[in-house]
């Protein structure tokens, strides 16, 4: 296994167009989670030469701004084009890079393709607004216009897509981008952007520098939230991620969109189809080794049905195939590295101390190269601090509730607010749950879990969250600046709330 993963991603790499030398003799080790292999050692970049890449975004912002929309959107269709054909060997490399399996790794590209087809679309689609001016022989336009340069700052758990989220808006906007990638999946980053490059080629006169990649670890990030060439900031990780950004990026008046931590609840009432509800929080709770920002960390049971629905959950759980993400049949990849690991077993002994049970699972696998654990089912007594923390790893707590109030109190009572969703087969209790009294959340599902969601939709969350929208509605409106236009087509100059100021 271990000379077969790194060969894998060379061979991936190599007819993804990226070179042997750009993962060679680096500083930045790059290990796969499948096994522990060395996938390579990518060079950092110093904040000097992140200052430069800027430089050289906007330089090609001047020109890519003055292209029509529509002639940005063909970039990204290319793009798309180029993702179709890369995405066997791109799906790939996200596989051995962050241990997500085949399925979902091949999933995210197509997410990427989803997301550049939207885009292509939104370009013929930038609409303003034209408004009633209170002055005769005026009009007035809302018009939006190319923000800059782009910052996107991506975590492991989604290597590549959700840059794509951010640059394929941003192109077609008329923006540059310039991307940090995690420290721990350059690799996927890299490719990603070579298959950029093809496009690029295919379209012909598009100006150098429209999405560049830099690589490194705090410094790096620093350098490019510190430019103030660098007017938005994407940036997705931890809640603490986000306060070190955020304040950085206000200081100098820049924006910043945050997509940051996610605590997120099922509601299950009595009346809820418990089949359905099993398939949903079996993918929700272990899917992606529980390493999503959407991943179902709270079950909120109704005490009636609270002992059954955790025994089934229980052998559900007891069938899940942990292993290679490279095998088939596997539903349970590794944890990004041992420290996840860590705190996982930290998560599972706090829990215990705060009076939860662990009903399965909880168990660190030894012997197999990569971080791999054994996803639990803890039920607690109450929704103590341990549960209103956010732990990027397969545990999903059990509390009870008597009734639907309770269970939104429950819900809404921690500082995250991504994703939401109950099972009911009452109306009545879904739209309530929907309601402007029901979840606190940017995402709210009924009779589907909390984790994978739509390009269509706008994605993201509030309080801790970040308050954040990416992908779909009207989420282009953050990578573009909005601009109040008033036309005066008569030979008078009325001043508006009827002031009067004659001269002369």
């Amino acid at each position: 296994m271990t000379t077969g993963t790194a060969a894998l991603a060379r061979e991936a790499l190599a007819r993804l167009g990226v070179q042997a030398s750009a993962y060679a003799g680096g500083d930045l080790p790059v290990r796969s989670p499948v096994d522990g292999t060395s996938l390579g050692a990518v060079r950092s970049h110093t904040p000097e030469e992140v200052a430069a890449v800027v430089g050289r975004a906007a330089e090609a912002f001047d020109a890519w701004r003055a292209v029509p929309a529509p002639r940005r959107g063909e970039l990204v269709r290319l793009f798309g084009e180029e993702l179709r054909a890369a995405k066997d060997d791109l799906g790939l490399l996200v596989s051995l890079e962050s241990g997500k399996i085949r399925s979902e790794g091949l999933g995210e590209v197509q997410e990427m393709i989803d997301v550049c087809d939207f885009a292509v679309g939104l370009s013929r689609q930038l609409y303003g607004l034209t408004l009633p001016s209170e002055r005769p022989g005026h009009h007035m336009l809302e018009r939006w216009q190319p923000l800059g340069v782009v910052g996107v700052i991506s975590a492991f758990n989604f290597p590549v897509a959700v840059w794509a989220w951010n640059a394929a808006l941003a192109l077609v906007c008329g923006d540059t981008v310039v991307w940090k990638p995690s420290e721990k999946t350059p690799l996927t980053a890299l490719a990603t952007q070579a298959v950029f490059e093809r496009a690029v080629a295919r379209f012909g006169d598009a100006p150098a520098d429209l999405s560049q990649v830099v690589i490194g670890a705090q410094p790096v990030g620093e350098a490019l939230v510190d430019d103030p060439r660098v007017p938005l900031v994407s940036a997705t990780g931890s809640t603490r991620m986000g306060r070190a950004v955020a304040p950085r990026v206000a200081a100098r008046f820049g924006r910043c969109l945050l997509e940051l931590g996610g605590n997120n609840a099922m509601i299950v009432t009595p009346s809820a189809d418990l089949d359905m509800a099993v398939r949903a929080i079996a993918f929700s709770a272990v899917g992606t080794a529980g390493q999503r920002c959407t991943s179902l960390r709270r079950l909120l049971v109704h005490e009636s049905i609270a002992d059954g629905l955790v025994e089934r959950l229980a052998r559900a759980y007891d069938s899940l195939k942990i292993g290679s993400p490279l095998e088939a049949d596997t539903l349970v990849g590794p944890l990004i590295d041992e420290n996840a690991a860590d705190q996982f077993e930290a998560a599972i002994a706090r829990a215990k101390t705060e009076g939860g049970e662990v009903v399965c699972g909880g168990e660190r696998l030894a012997g197999r190269g990569g971080a791999y654990v054994t996803p639990a089912v803890v039920r607690m007594p109450a929704q103590s601090e341990v549960v209103r923390h956010e732990t990027f790893a397969p545990i999903l707590y059990v509390l009870t509730w008597r009734d639907l109030d309770e269970a939104i109190a429950l819900q809404n009572g921690v500082p995250q607010g991504l994703s939401s969703c109950i099972f009911t087969d009452s109306v009545r209790e879904a739209e309530r749950f929907l309601s402007a009294t029901g979840s606190d959340c940017g995402i709210a599902n009924v009779n589907i879990g909390p984790s994978g969601a739509e390009i269509g939709g706008a994605f993201g969350g509030e309080k801790e969250t970040g308050g954040g929208r990416e992908s779909g509605s009207d989420a282009w409106k953050t990578y573009m600046r909005r601009q109040t236009q008033t036309v005066n087509w008569s030979r008078d100059l009325p001043l508006a709330q009827g002031v009067k100021f004659e001269v002369g």
